[in-house]
């Protein structure tokens, strides 16, 4: 029986799902979840995610809410098929592809969604982008990279000369920040510019990002 993902293609959750369900070759069948009729907020959606939040993934009597717990799971499930996103059979680089997860969560991602809402999410609530938010994030997310530059000088990924669930775990808000005004925080930096061309232009990112707009039903 196929994985069913309910989400919205513009989501940068649901994304993140869909980037590891291609990589990982998977079949599945994507159920559309409409935000702008608030349908993750009505009593069938909240069965599922009491959060009232994109994507959930159901796998037969399983139902999983938050992304980076069903990539997780996914890459767990899949681990024989397609990319190997975890690196399973090495205990150490499965152990820095985790190190970099973390860090995207927790140093990472706090900083580019802050400056992705205001320039994408801010606007469609009729509010304008505050360029305070931005500028004290952009500061911050100009630290993360700096750490992020010395680490691609010597290793092509972050956790290593692999493509890993670290490296895509990026992809969903980078897409969207690097079409904002604020893009030379990236290009500025030769080592990650260049890894972002590179894990931007993987077949799985180009089946997904087409779908990443903003603002459309």
């Amino acid at each position: 029986m196929a994985l069913k993902l309910r989400g919205a293609l513009m989501s940068t959750c649901t994304a993140r799902v869909l980037f590891c369900l291609h990589e990982k070759e998977a079949d599945f069948e994507l159920n559309p979840v409409d935000l702008f009729a608030a349908e993750h907020k009505q009593p069938p959606f909240l069965a599922k995610n009491p959060f009232g939040l994109i994507p959930v993934l159901e796998d037969g009597d399983l139902t999983l809410f938050e992304s980076r717990a069903i990539t997780a799971y996914l890459c767990e499930k899949l681990k024989e098929s397609g990319t190997d996103l975890i690196r399973h059979q090495d205990l150490k680089e499965a152990a820095i592809v985790k190190q970099w997860l973390e860090v995207e969560a927790h140093q990472f991602n706090p900083a580019i969604s802050k400056i992705v809402f205001q320039f994408n999410v801010a606007p469609l609530l009729g509010k304008t982008p505050d360029q305070a938010i931005i500028d004290e994030n952009l500061e911050n997310l100009g630290k993360v990279l700096d750490v992020y530059e010395q680490r691609l000088s010597t290793s092509k990924y972050l956790a290593g000369d692999f493509y890993s669930l670290a490296d895509l775990h990026h992809i969903p808000y980078t897409h969207y920040f690097m079409k904002t005004s604020c893009a030379n925080i990236i290009n500025d930096r030769p080592h990650v510019k260049a890894w972002w061309e590179d894990i931007s232009s993987r077949p799985a990112f180009m089946k997904v990002a087409s779908g990443m707009t903003f603002g459309e039903k």
